[in-house]
């Protein structure tokens, strides 16, 4: 064995091997998914003194308000102290740091953070945090892939292939989402669909479904009363319209979130609150929230349920929809943790039941049941949040099981996208990226830049096609250099503005000291550098 996994390290896995590596990380991957599923049940029904919690909503209600409000402050106050003690920013990992680590860390992420970030998580959904658990289930399937690529020592290629591996079993196992769980793991976290990273991705995705079947059997996550079916093509342009409106939706419900995680930083720095106090404060409002409208607490599965099924009035819908939209953004925004996807699908279920009324109600003889509205709606809404059409629109299939309805689910979710992919940086989690100053959505050309450090990139003073030294203190004395620890992404801007064919490379000192020389940055150096960089990536991309 061990002598086996020196030749992985010193050669690299042939195929054969990487697919049964594949297969070990789905498997691990998949059981890590159930085991936080079933954990936040466990919690969840012992803190709310529920037997079922699929129908926790309903039992709530039985509770004193207190213990309602005493639950997620509590909750939130412990995962206070978990991020404070074990994370370096007091923030919870979720998609968008394992989008970040499968294009900038060759498939890496952080696995201490990251194992904080899944327990945090694991207490603020279980306590009554109002999001979702496919954030959380995707970062902790990255932490497996990364501590085996680093076992491996896999190069940038293997690392993401192994990434996408360990996400496409988590979400399976997580939402018995076979097809989808592939899909996301290509469509959203590696963002390509490279021929030679499909199988082994599948056969991780095939493992945790096969896990999650083990475990609760060949059941769909929402169970739809009756087959939905258009009643005429003349009712593809409601669909079109439903679209419209998720986009739109979504916007506000992704911009909702990083206004409260704005407004919460100017508070916390005004007041000059602890870090760890932050998700008890954002606890506490949820449990005053969650007295009047239970329907907030987790991932809001008898809400989806009631929405598909058409079991609400249309301002009962409309409210829900604004009130977890509230929620989330106070969730996220309080620093919490969690995921966006269940939420979405939740208030993409509410918006579509809720346009679905108004349609069957204007239009009677040519609109089908108002519950085919909610499905194309979660659909659209989920879609345009993850900026991944092809997937979500599967996941909608295949979490319902109803595969009749798919030129509905298509249109809106066409058109959901195309919205909202304009307003902002392509899905939320991009969005996060940008926010940090992480420009993944604009594509390799942008992000790759900050890959390159210019010191690895610059000539010596030693070498003998070095710059002119009197030329380069020439231009330090102008306030022309870099510092040697910075990126291309910072240094290629400086050759744009004028036309210099080199850049001082130095080290800058104390106030008083001088900077110290360290080279000279090559313009045609770092254009052949990322050149070769791009080739790279493009041959991944369609190897």
């Amino acid at each position: 064995m061990y002598r086996g996994l020196f030749t992985i390290q010193r050669n690299g896995a042939n195929q054969i091997q990487f697919w049964f590596i594949a297969l070990m990380v789905g498997i691990c991957a998949g059981f890590a998914a159930l085991g936080f599923r079933l954990s936040i049940n466990w919690l969840q029904s012992t803190l709310y003194q529920a037997e079922d919690v699929y129908r926790l909503h309903s039992l709530v209600t039985a509770l004193e308000w207190y213990h309602i409000v005493l639950i997620p402050t509590l909750g939130g106050f412990v995962v206070g102290l978990i991020l404070h003690f074990f994370t370096p920013d007091g923030r919870a990992r979720s998609v968008a740091d394992v989008i970040e680590g499968a294009a900038l860390s060759e498939g890496r992420v952080h696995t201490k953070s990251g194992v904080a970030s899944a327990l945090a998580s694991w207490i603020t959904l279980s306590s009554g945090g109002s999001t979702g658990r496919e954030g959380p289930v995707v970062h902790m399937a990255a932490v497996i892939s990364t501590v085996v690529s680093r076992i491996i020592r896999a190069d940038g290629i293997t690392g993401r292939d192994l990434l996408g591996c360990a996400v496409a079993a988590a979400v399976s196992a997580s939402f018995n989402t076979p097809i989808a769980g592939a899909l996301f793991a290509l469509e959203v976290v590696l963002r390509h669909f490279a021929v030679h990273a499909f199988a082994p991705i599948v056969i991780a995705s095939v493992a945790g479904t096969v896990i999650n079947r083990l475990a609760f059997g060949d059941v769909t996550s929402f169970v739809l009363p009756a087959q939905n079916a258009l009643n005429f093509y003349v009712e593809l342009p409601a669909f079109l319209m439903l679209g419209l409106i998720c986009g739109l939706v979504a916007v506000v419900m992704m911009r909702s979130i990083f206004w409260a995680e704005d407004f919460g930083n100017l508070v916390q720095r005004r007041f000059r609150i602890p870090g760890y106090i932050r998700p008890a404060m954002s606890g506490a409002l949820l449990g005053v929230i969650a007295t009047q409208f239970p329907q907030i607490i987790g991932v809001g599965y008898e809400t989806t349920v009631r929405a598909l099924s058409g079991d609400m009035t249309l301002g009962f819908a409309i409210i829900i929809a604004v009130v977890k939209v509230v929620a989330v953004s106070i969730t996220m925004g309080g620093r919490m943790g969690g995921g966006v996807f269940s939420p979405a699908l939740m208030v993409g279920a509410l918006t579509g039941l809720a346009f679905g009324i108004i349609a069957t109600s204007v239009f009677p003889t040519v609109s089908g049941e108002g519950s085919l509205y909610a499905l194309a709606g979660m659909g659209a809404v989920a879609a345009a949040v993850l900026g991944a059409p092809i997937s979500t629109a599967l996941i909608v299939f295949e979490l319902t099981g109803d595969w009749q309805t798919g030129l509905a689910v298509m249109v809106a979710v066409s058109m959901s996208t195309a919205i909202s992919s304009n307003l902002v940086d392509r899905s939320f989690f991009l969005t996060q990226l940008e926010r940090r100053n992480v420009h993944l959505a604009a594509g390799p050309q942008a992000y790759l830049l900050a890959t390159f450090r210019v010191a690895n990139v610059m000539r010596g003073t030693e070498r003998e096609n070095a710059a002119n030294p009197d030329m380069c203190w020439d231009l330090i004395r102008e306030g022309v250099y870099i510092d040697g620890n910075a990126t291309l992404e910072q240094a290629m801007p400086l050759f744009e503005k004028a036309n210099y064919a080199f850049i001082p490379v130095v080290t800058l000192g104390d106030e008083d000291a001088p900077p110290e020389l360290w080279g000279a940055l090559f313009q045609v150096d770092a254009l052949k550098v990322m050149n070769k960089a791009l080739a790279a990536t493009a041959a991944e991309e369609h190897s």
